[in-house]
């Protein structure tokens, strides 16, 4: 379709004059009230379970929400999706992965950024059981690459009902962006993923005695290391290459024949230009790539305003389509 340098959003406070700032200050001290889920839990094919949070007022839209990385249905950024749909009319469901919803999943493998088959087993659920008109993906870092990639490979079969997606401060290119995450100025955020994502190791460990080593968990510098020594292994993966392949949407996006919104801001502290193929994005023709000056990793906070920069663009996106 395009690249547009999208100037429309100029809205973070005068203080929050960094990438850094426009990340963190949203996520760390912004509360958003108002939003009350019904939770379902769903049986999957394997054995194991996803917790589906619903906001539902019998319409005939849906918006579904897909978190970032160790995110859920509670971050900021999916409470004020789900307000801000809600309030024009959409039915919402907030899309928790395995083990991201307080509760540690019952099988050996978690989730991660190219993993598909839930999501595929959400959605077919959602229009087997509902009689929805219009579907929207609507996904935040890791969410956003995750649903760019099931709309590829599942192109020529996706539900009729599945109109558009929509990603927010993607990493296309998971190993890329693990080079930026891995930057000194980006410390705290490799600490958070790290001390999360160790913790569900070890979970892990206790309900699978055996299959992962974690007297070394404690010893790794490299992400890479990190991921081959347990990411690879948790979801089914013989080596890192294979796992950082699988995890990049990158690679399945020339298949896409769904309308896709990706956005991004130039000042992402984790998440680069180069983490998102930026030539095979402006030849799409299914593809509208938005570079904002401002925003930061999903931040974009609004002045005055009781939604973010990213909610309205999103509804903006997918009504012009419905």
């Amino acid at each position: 379709m395009s690249l547009i340098i999208n100037r429309t959003y100029q809205e973070n406070p005068f203080w929050l004059y960094s990438g850094q700032l426009q990340t963190l200050v949203p996520g760390l001290f912004r509360k958003v009230d108002g939003i009350t889920y019904e939770r379902e839990r769903l049986e999957l094919d394997d054995g194991d379970f996803v917790d589906l949070d619903w906001v539902k007022q019998d319409a005939k839209k849906l918006v579904i929400l897909l978190h970032g990385l160790e995110g859920n249905s509670s971050r900021q950024y999916m409470l004020s999706a789900a307000k801000y749909f809600a309030t024009h009319g959409w039915d919402i469901l907030a899309f928790n992965c395995r083990s991201c919803s307080e509760e540690i999943n019952r099988n050996f493998r978690l989730y991660h950024h190219g993993e598909t088959e839930d999501l595929k087993e959400v959605v077919n659920h959602v229009v087997a059981s509902a009689s929805y008109g219009e579907i929207v993906l609507s996904g935040y870092s890791m969410g956003g690459a995750m649903l760019s990639k099931y709309l590829s490979v599942n192109a020529g079969q996706l539900p009729a009902a599945i109109k558009c997606g929509i990603s927010f401060s993607a990493p296309f290119d998971l190993e890329e962006s693990i080079k930026w995450v891995e930057m000194r100025g980006n410390w705290i955020y490799n600490r958070l993923f790290r001390t999360r994502l160790k913790a569900k190791i070890i979970e892990k460990d206790k309900q699978f005695p055996g299959r992962l080593d974690i007297s070394k968990i404690d010893s790794f510098d490299k992400w890479r290391d990190f991921d081959a020594a347990y990411s690879a292994a948790l979801n089914g993966f013989g080596n890192v290459d294979d796992f950082y392949y699988d995890a990049a949407c990158k690679n399945f996006l020339h298949d896409l024949d769904c309308p896709l919104l990706v956005v991004l801001a130039k000042n992402d502290p984790i998440v680069s230009t180069t983490c998102i193929p930026m030539e095979l994005c402006k030849k799409h023709p299914k593809i509208k790539l938005e570079l904002t000056m401002k925003g930061g990793h999903v931040g974009y906070s609004m002045r005055g305003k009781s939604y973010n920069w990213m909610d309205f663009r999103a509804l903006s996106f997918a009504e012009q389509l419905i």
